[in-house]
């Protein structure tokens, strides 16, 4: 065993080729045993693994800032500094993170676990260097080819092009985000053409040509020599303009025939490659080469790896290559994939919609299988549009398919709208423009921690004039609301957030309609508004409280705005009033229900539950739940402190 030798970065460079083999074999093993007692992200770790062992052999992390994008990818990067041990509590309360952690390690120093972030990161940390403030000796930014189709990371090369950063830029190309890649400048084969499987003679030659041209291009005697040339034309007198860029010209020819991605020179970031990413040495060369060439400027460096090697189950999964994965039996590998409780009720209920309208149609950000849009788009292939991890683009996007006439449905989750927050407000809402956005994992999401807890989404969203948001709490109201979102956004856009999980399943006598609250229980101690999921839990409570003689009214608000006024009403004529949502409570739902009680009768007590300002770390959803007080027994608690304060 190799593996158990590894404790620091230091202990890869005493370990041979051979070795080294035997150890990428090991890490395998382990990141699959690991992932299947604690789920999370496998199928980027196991296609990182030669490259993390390559990237910590050439640098010396931390003195070299390794950055990675997004930080699912991380596993063998947490490895080999020193946390291997913790592993068995990987994303658990109180355990490892499955995003870097700078809390965690010395060698992480971004917590990045949304996409297209780093190459931003990496341009401030080499101006801050620059500037003397930092003494970070390089700065190198993983970034995979599923996060470059966000805009974020194009604004970010265009700066380090601008401002010649001395900045390392890996781009780990497995052809995939969750999804196939959303982009033609991916060049790894699990997303390409089967033709490319047998190519013809000239392919053969121009790859050949592409591969020479790699190695002329990464030697630092021909980039010397290339400097001198150039200022060889540019000083011959005359005719050094025309001589210099005529030069420009054929480089940029050649570069267009046999490197497409020459994009990112036009940018002014040196390209190189593509590289093997799972041949350890041909990349330890590359890295060595790019140290020297990064003096220049910034540089691109290109391997093709594959995401799910060395595991079967991941390397057969067609869908995602185990992007992710439950807990499972690692012998016989995860279940495949199908939509579950919340997502499984949306799945079902758009395609009804949609066999109903031809107008809808189903747009989503590189996210088709964890949204559960896969079968939409087996059904309606036409209809089904994934823009890649680009959320500003899908929604605006969206906004001119709605100015045709189509029905467009954005479906994402509820913390990656955050990032299209401009889009939603002056693209869609300004206009008033017939989008329904449908925001999977609302609320407290769990295991991947505080930058993918859905809580934000309400507080925000009621703010924007005429946006009209709903909050299930079972699967039977989630297909209503779709239902009836198609007739509600001819007078505008729609939001339905619901959470991860386990969706309630009801008769339809407890289903309402429309923008309409609807009252499940009947009291006259107490009343409990409760907003969408958060309506199971107060359900417990007010049977809790009965047993103390406590009889409690509860409604399923359904609509958290505009808030229904009978609901309102009906609760301001309680002795007390308690407001629970799975969202930020300051400025959240609750906070408008205490004002809006309070103009109709002040004297009434209005007691507001909802989650802290804070970033929650990660747990089991109900585990945090019940620590904030917003399950059943932490409600009926605070219901016997309204009403008996004394006590």
């Amino acid at each position: 065993m190799y593996l158990e030798h590894v404790n620091e970065p230091a202990d890869l460079r005493e370990l041979s080729y051979d070795e080294l083999d035997l150890l990428a074999g090991e890490i395998r093993d382990f990141v699959v045993e690991a992932v299947s007692k604690s789920s999370g992200h496998l199928g980027s770790n196991l296609g990182a693994v030669e490259l993390s062992l390559a990237l910590h052999r050439v640098f010396d992390s931390p003195t070299d800032a390794i950055l990675w994008d997004t930080g699912h990818q991380a596993y063998v990067h947490k490895i080999v500094t020193g946390r291997r041990a913790r592993f068995e509590s990987l994303r658990q309360a109180g355990g490892l993170s499955g995003y870097p952690s700078r809390e965690e390690s010395r060698h992480d120093h971004i917590e990045n676990s949304h996409a297209s972030t780093v190459l931003s990161y990496a341009d401030g940390m080499a101006a801050g260097r620059d500037a003397g403030f930092d003494d970070h000796r390089h700065i190198v930014a993983v970034i995979g080819d599923g996060a470059m189709t966000g805009g974020l990371a194009y604004e970010a090369i265009n700066n380090l092009g601008h401002h010649q950063r001395r900045v390392i830029i890996v781009l780990n190309d497995n052809g995939r985000s969750y999804a196939p890649t959303v982009s033609n400048l991916s060049a790894n084969s699990q997303g390409a053409d089967v033709r490319e499987q047998h190519p013809s003679f000239p392919s053969k030659l121009t790859d050949k040509l592409s591969h020479a041209l790699t190695d002329i291009r990464l030697n630092p005697v021909y980039v010397r020599r290339q400097r001198r040339l150039e200022e060889f034309l540019a000083n011959l007198p005359a005719i050094g303009p025309q001589a210099e860029k005529a030069m420009e010209g054929f480089k940029a020819g050649v570069r267009e025939f046999l490197q497409p991605p020459a994009f990112f020179e036009s940018l002014g970031v040196r390209y190189v490659g593509p590289f093997n990413g799972h041949d350890i040495e041909e990349m330890e060369a590359a890295f060595r080469n790019a140290e020297e060439l990064s003096d220049e400027g910034p540089i691109v460096v290109h391997v093709l790896t594959q995401k799910g090697r060395g595991y079967s189950p991941a390397e057969d999964d067609d869908e995602k290559h185990l992007h992710d994965a439950p807990v499972f039996d690692p012998v016989v590998g995860p279940p495949k994939a199908v939509p579950t409780g919340y997502t499984q009720a949306f799945a079902e209920g758009v395609i009804k919609v949609a066999e109903r309208d031809p107008r809808i149609v189903a747009v989503t950000a590189a996210m088709p299988g964890p949204t559960g849009l896969i079968p939409f788009q087996e059904h309606f292939p036409d209809r089904f549009f994934d823009v890649g991890i680009a959320e500003q683009h899908a929604v605006t996007s969206a906004a001119g398919m709605a100015m045709t006439g189509l029905r467009p449905v954005v479906a994402i989750y509820s913390t990656f709208l955050n990032r299209a927050w401009d889009q939603v407000v002056y693209d869609v809402a300004m206009h008033r423009l017939p989008v329904v956005f449908c925001l999977d994992r609302a609320g407290i999401t769990g295991p991947d921690g505080a930058s993918h807890h859905g809580v934000y989404d309400m507080a925000l969203l009621s703010k924007v004039p005429g946006m009209r948001v709903l909050a299930p709490s079972s699967a039977q109201e989630l297909h209503q609301m779709l239902d009836d979102a198609a007739t509600l956004a001819d007078s505008g856009p729609v939001v339905i957030r619901y959470p991860r999980g386990s969706a309630r399943q009801v008769d339809d006598t407890e289903v309402g309609s429309g923008l309409d609250a609807r009252m499940a229980r009947r009291g006259d101690d107490l009343c409990i508004l409760a907003v969408g999921r958060m309506l199971e839990f107060a359900l417990r409570a007010a049977d809790e409280l009965a047993a103390d003689g406590i009889e409690a009214t509860v409604w399923d608000a359904r609509s958290c705005a505009p808030l229904d006024p009978a609901m309102l009403a009906d609760a301001a004529t309680h002795p007390a009033v308690i407001t629970v949502e799975d969202g930020i409570r300051l400025g959240g739902i609750g906070m408008t229900m205490f004002d809006e009680i309070g103009d109709i009768d002040p004297a009434v007590p209005v007691k507001v539950l909802g989650v802290p300002t804070r970033f929650l770390p990660h747990g089991e959803p109900k585990q945090i739940l019940s620590q904030l007080g917003l399950d059943g027994p932490g409600m009926a608690d605070t219901a016997r402190t309204l009403l008996r304060p004394n006590d």
